[in-house]
């Protein structure tokens, strides 16, 4: 079984930045993919970011130019730097760790982007 666990969510003014980082602990297998998702009221679920365990980075349109992802293997963390905030990004994220076949989720962190 994995856990995850998200941190780092806030309130950020418009233009601000923050940093969500997550954390996997359990019965981690490696080539898994890791990454986040976030989901807004009355919106399904999207895809934000994703990075492989060999660096392969995959980007929501809407983010792109402005968020960074990163992880650390050895460390089983990933974390999502996001600059340039909009309110439309307000939502809650969720962290994800793909592997064999298995999708886990973090219990979600809220971002608000509000002034």
């Amino acid at each position: 079984q994995v856990q995850l666990v998200e941190s780092g969510g806030g309130l950020v003014q418009p233009g601000g930045s923050l940093r969500l980082s997550c954390a996997a602990s359990g019965t981690i297998f490696s080539l898994n993919t890791m990454g986040w998702y976030r989901q807004a009221p009355g919106k399904q679920r999207e895809l934000v970011a994703l990075m492989s365990w060999l660096g392969t980075t995959t980007y929501a349109e809407s983010v792109k130019g402005r968020f960074t992802i990163s992880r650390d293997n050895a460390k089983n963390t990933v974390s999502l730097q996001m600059n340039s905030l909009k309110p439309e990004d307000s939502a809650v994220y969720y962290c994800n760790l793909y592997s064999r076949n298995q999708n886990y989720w973090g219990q979600g962190t809220q971002v608000t982007v509000s002034s």
